[in-house]
């Protein structure tokens, strides 16, 4: 047989296991074109590898047009994968027999070359667990999904060489979080039947290490920096260890006194903040967490800091290297003294930490009058280093920072330590790396913690959010985190004893919009606040219920006593507090629904397992993996190009195409038509508008609509939630009046701002008399004052350029492409 015929063959072959008889997706003639279009990439003597990458580059590039693609782009990807991993190409009963005998044999040998617990190997019937696994479960994998769990999830050992098939791996997490249960066996079995139906999935650190012999499977860890040097830099050591592991920090930079203060010990005057926080940039960027992804961290500073105007510009392109930090994330830490002052347009007074260090621990009504009482002093002339701005002007040079590069990020302290269940335990300094952890932190106490997420698309059935089988995934979930507190490996011995007293875990949702599509409820609608709303609540209810429960099996966390849970204070209490101590409204619905009193009398019984129960992460990448909707977040587009570490990704909405298809309306013209409009639908007089509604893009709902969401949501939530801000315009009122809003609304923290490319900003479909059409006035002359761009003369796509998502269009044909976060350790 000739070379060329024997890879037209193999092509055949390849593509006729992918496309099955009884697969309708691809019609016989489309089939034929596709093998022909595969035999052309190919050239004559192609090796089986270079036939495998040319069928999926052939696939891949279909995508747009025929959604199928990624289905079938997977089955092919993992036929290389299987024939990669079991050592020959099967099919059938025989690769049946090989993938379950690979498991086990592979198992065993992770742990005799030490990369697995060799518990795994004593305390479970690996036969049974073979024989246990649903090979038909790989098929829930879409072919972005098998790229990126084939390059950075799946155990391999140190040559490159990879041991776990797909449901392999999934058995293998579920092994490790149940490796210290009473009954292990059942209890893999249950966890593996919740992880391999894409119902719950914890965070990467779980997903890459549970089971081996390094277990650390926390997603986050806070610090509070000490203001001496020899705590400085043992922080820098703790950054790096707790780096080394996966774990994304956030870091308190506060406490560290202003440039200008003296240093009595050798009667020299400060550097301040910003110094330090280059050497921490640096620390960041030289560590590879795990080998699997980049060191990232996020510094937290006061905005009553006086360094703090030097903070704002931190990860500007412009000014003194070395007082930069290009690859460290930064966040402003605001309490609601300072925004009060900005809506009555007051002064503001900047402090050195060294003159006034109760206001680190102090909050809501207490740092209000600690503050004034030094402005008092700073007035008399008691305080060295201080300096009046005005509140107003500060908090617009924020914003345009924010807009102009992403940082910092706004945050609010005072709803962050309001609604703590822990504030008999410390301060909240700051959040994480992705902004939805609000746990105290001190110099003896790194705060860690664990996180994982419920699937609600995968919980909605005949149209409608199926309660008892979230309930069930809810419950098991719950035990999954909190086994992960006994089992993690801690870095550093602060970060292992404040997980062990206090046992904060993170049950975050994801697929949200992915769900509302399901029942057909726009985003952009009050019914979709409704349902953030109960079935927020349902997910509170049934956590917060299960940790107790937890309790009574396994005993309460340590300093339960005294917190609000011990008080019968329960999250969404909270927010009537934090609307008591600000003196006015916070305009959310916190109406209860379920029986709550059964909850508190579970929790006055057996009080709780965990300080921290909820906490809602972005999930870029694990939803990557569900194929579905990241966190709470809206779907970015209905078309675009997804970017991550593991390569460029063609999206596009299946159930939007069903839905065209089902109405004729799906063809070429059609395809180029969404493609010319960057994925949105909006402007297509021929799709009806109920399909226009339902499947609006990010930047098409009003992101001030988008914070109401999660303000309500936020209400049962004991930590937070992660929430984008997708702002389609330049106009800084318009930006100002987001943020404001976020406070009013009593959100704890907001995370990256993404803004859109000037083509796009011409096809946004939102309110044009309000958002602006363009970043010039249609008469060509500049825009209005209020402009953030009229702070630097940033008034073309440009501008966008170091956003950390873009999107451009030429026009001609090209995706509108977004970057994932360049965190994904809270995924």
């Amino acid at each position: 047989m000739s070379q060329t015929t024997a890879h037209t063959d193999s092509v055949a072959s390849i593509l006729d296991r992918a496309i099955d008889s009884e697969n309708p997706a691809i019609p016989p003639a489309e089939r034929r074109d596709l093998r022909e279009a595969v035999e052309a990439n190919c050239y004559s003597g192609a090796d089986t590898a270079e036939v495998y990458e040319a069928i999926l580059q052939t696939m891949t590039a279909r995508i747009e047009r025929r959604p199928a693609y990624k289905r079938l782009a997977a089955r092919v990807f993992r036929q290389r994968y299987y024939r990669e991993v079991i050592g020959e190409d099967l099919r059938g009963e025989a690769l049946d027999r090989a993938y379950r005998e690979t498991f086990r044999e592979n198992l065993r040998r992770g742990v005799e070359c030490g990369l697995l617990d060799e518990r795994l190997r004593e305390r479970f019937d690996l036969a049974a667990l073979a024989e246990y696994l649903v090979l038909d479960r790989d098929e829930h994998f879409e072919y972005m999904a098998m790229e990126t769990l084939y390059q950075r999830y799946f155990l391999k050992t140190n040559d490159g060489e990879h041991l776990e098939l797909p449901q392999a791996f999934w058995m293998r997490v579920a092994m490790g979080l149940a490796i210290e249960e009473d009954n292990p066996q059942a209890r893999a079995e249950e966890f593996y039947d919740v992880l391999s139906k894409l119902e719950f999935t914890p965070s990467s650190p779980t997903l890459f290490h549970s089971g081996t012999a390094h277990p650390q499977l926390s997603s986050c860890y806070l610090t509070t920096v000490p203001d001496d040097l020899g705590g400085i830099f043992e922080a820098y050591n703790h950054h790096a260890q707790l780096s080394k592991w996966s774990g994304g920090l956030g870091n308190d930079w506060t406490p560290l006194r202003a440039e200008g203060a003296m240093i009595e010990s050798t009667g020299v005057e400060s550097t301040g903040v910003v110094p330090f926080l280059r050497i921490s940039n640096d620390v960041t960027a030289a560590i590879n967490r795990s080998g699997k992804r980049r060191g990232a961290a996020c510094a937290y500073l006061a905005a009553w800091h006086l360094d703090f105007p030097a903070f704002l510009d931190l990860k500007r392109n412009t000014g003194d290297e070395r007082r930069r930090t290009p690859d460290m994330n930064t966040a402003a830490w605001i309490p609601d003294l300072f925004m009060e002052r900005v809506q009555a347009d007051e002064t503001w007074t900047l402090f050195s930490p060294d003159e006034v260090g109760d206001l680190h621990e102090a909050t809501g009504s207490d740092f209000a009058e600690k503050y004034r009482e030094y402005e008092q002093a700073a007035e008399n002339g008691e305080i060295d280093n201080f300096e009046r701005v005005e509140a107003a002007e500060l908090w617009r040079t924020l914003l345009t920072r924010l807009f102009e590069t992403g940082h910092p990020w706004v945050t609010f302290k005072d709803p962050c330590n309001i609604g703590s269940p822990q504030d008999h335990e410390g301060t909240v300094h700051s959040s994480n790396l992705c902004t939805e952890i609000t746990l105290n932190t001190s110099q003896d106490e790194h705060a860690v913690c664990n996180l994982g997420s419920v699937n609600f698309s995968t919980h909605v059935r005949d149209g409608e959010l199926d309660r008892e089988y979230l309930e069930d995934t809810v419950e098991t979930a719950m035990r999954m985190l909190d086994n992960v507190v006994d089992l993690c490996f801690y870095p550093t011995e602060e970060a292992e004893d404040s997980n062990m007293r206090h046992r904060p875990v993170g049950l975050g949702t994801m697929g949200f919009h992915e769900a509302l599509m399901e029942v057909s409820v726009p985003m952009n609608s009050e019914d979709a606040v409704e349902k953030a709303n109960r079935w927020q609540e349902f997910v509170a209810y049934h956590a917060i219920r299960t940790s107790s429960e937890l309790a009574g099996e396994r005993g309460s966390y340590p300093s339960f006593e005294g917190s609000k849970w011990d008080r019968d204070i329960l999250p969404q209490d909270t927010v009537d507090l934090l609307a008591e101590e600000r003196g006015q409204e916070i305009p959310t619905d916190r109406g209860e629904t379920l029986d709550w009193g059964a909850v508190r009398e579970s929790i006055a019984e057996h009080g709780m397992r965990n300080s921290n129960t909820m906490a809602i992460a972005p999930t870029a990448t694990v939803s990557t993996i569900n194929g579905t909707t990241a966190s709470i977040e809206p779907q970015y587009s209905n078309l675009y190009v997804k970017s991550n570490m593991s390569g460029d990704f063609t999206v596009v909405n299946d159930r939007l195409v069903a839905d065209l298809r089902e109405r004729d309306l799906w063809d070429d013209e059609m395809i180029d038509r969404i493609k010319y409009h960057d994925g949105s639908i909006q402007e297509i007089e021929a799709i009806p508008d109920d399909v226009q509604e339902l499947y609006r893009g990010a930047f098409e709902i009003d992101p001030r609509h988008q914070l109401r969401l999660t303000a309500h949501r936020q209400t049962w939530i004991d930590q937070s939630v992660s929430h984008n801000v997708f702002f389609p315009s330049t106009d800084g009122t318009l930006l100002d009046d987001i943020y404001t809003t976020a406070w009013e609304l009593g959100l704890k923290t907001t995370y990256y701002l993404r803004t859109l490319g000037a083509s796009q900003i011409e096809k946004s479909t939102l309110d044009l008399s309000e958002y602006g059409k363009t970043q010039h006035r249609e008469d060509g002359e500049p825009a209005d004052s209020d402009d953030l761009d009229d702070h630097n003369a940033r008034t073309d796509s440009d501008a966008m350029a170091d956003s950390d998502a873009t999107a451009d269009s030429n026009g001609t044909g090209d995706l509108a492409s977004v970057e994932d976060p360049t965190c994904d350790a809270c995924q």
